[in-house]
C-alpha cells in the first residue's frame, strides 16, 4: 500500500496525531495541523530523534517539543521518539509570545542548584548528612521552574532544617559535568552569614531528606564531602576573603 504524504489519525477523544514523508514542505505541515486542530484540541506528532529534518519540520509547523517517550514498538522494533504537539489553546505562532514559547520547547534548559555556606563564630562551615547518598553537602536544593535561585535556597533551608537565613550576596557559580546518571548543572552558593555554633540546636530535620547537620571544619569537608563539594566549599570560602564572586568547573578543578 502506497504511504500517504501527510496522515491525520484521532488517536483519543480530542487527540489527533500527524504524520508526514520526508519529502512534504514545511507549509504544507503547517496547514494540515491547523486544519487538524479545527476538529481536535490536540494535535501531536512522534518524530524519530535521529531525524533532524522532521524535528524542524515538527518546529517550524507550529509544534511544540513536550519532551521523548521512550521505549515506542514501531514496526516490531522498540525505539525512543520525541513528542512534539500544538494545542487548539496555544498562541498563534505568529504573535510574540507564540514564536517565544515554540524556541522555549526545544532551546536547551539546564538544572540549577542553590546552595547556602552558613558559618559558625569559629569559621566552620553548615553540612547536611543526606538520606539519599553517603557524600555529606551544602544545604540547599534544586531550583523549582520559575523561582529565583536566591529565594530557591533560603525556602531550602527552611524546609529541610526548619532554619530561616535570608541569602545574601553570591559567592560562587559552579559548573558540574555530567555524573552518575545526573545531567549537568549549574550550582550557585549564596552567603548565609555568620551564627552561633548554638544555632545547630535549633534545626528541625526533614527527616525524609536530612540525617544529621553540624558546623565542619574544611579538613572535615574534605573527609566528609565528594571530592567536588569540598572544592566548592574552598572556592566559596576564599571567595569571602576577596569580596568577590567567581566561576569554577567541578567545584575548582
Amino acid at each position: 500500500m502506497t504511504e500517504q504524504p501527510i496522515s491525520v489519525t484521532t488517536v483519543a477523544e480530542g487527540v489527533a496525531r500527524i504524520a508526514w514523508t520526508p519529502d512534504q514542505p514545511v507549509d504544507v505541515v503547517r496547514h494540515e495541523v491547523a486544519a487538524a486542530l479545527t476538529g481536535h484540541t490536540r494535535v501531536e506528532a512522534l518524530v524519530d530523534p535521529d531525524d533532524e529534518s522532521a524535528q524542524r519540520v515538527a518546529t517550524w509547523s507550529g509544534l511544540r517539543r513536550e519532551g521523548v517517550m521512550r521505549g515506542v514498538t514501531v514496526e516490531g522494533r522498540t525505539v525512543d521518539r520525541i513528542v512534539y504537539a500544538r494545542l487548539a489553546t496555544d498562541v498563534p505562532v505568529h504573535e510574540p509570545e507564540g514564536f517565544r514559547a515554540l524556541l522555549n520547547s526545544f532551546l536547551p534548559r539546564k538544572r540549577a542548584i542553590s546552595q547556602m555556606l552558613v558559618r559558625d563564630t569559629g569559621g566552620r562551615v553548615l553540612l547536611c548528612e543526606l538520606t539519599y547518598k553517603q557524600d555529606w553537602d551544602l544545604p540547599g536544593g534544586v531550583v523549582e521552574v520559575g523561582e529565583s535561585p536566591q529565594l530557591a535556597v533560603t525556602r531550602e533551608v527552611e524546609e529541610e532544617l526548619g532554619l530561616r537565613i535570608e541569602a545574601g550576596a553570591l559567592l560562587l557559580t559552579d559548573w558540574l559535568p555530567p555524573w552518575s546518571g545526573w545531567d549537568d548543572a549549574l550550582c550557585l552558593v549564596f552567603d548565609g552569614g555568620v551564627h552561633e555554633p548554638a544555632i545547630t540546636e535549633t534545626i528541625v530535620k526533614q527527616t525524609r531528606e536530612i540525617r544529621s547537620a553540624e558546623f565542619c571544619t574544611l579538613e572535615q569537608a574534605r573527609e566528609r564531602c565528594a571530592d567536588f563539594t569540598a572544592r566548592r566549599v574552598a572556592s566559596a570560602l576564599a571567595n569571602l576573603t576577596t569580596g568577590g564572586s567567581t566561576y569554577t568547573e567541578s567545584g575548582g578543578l
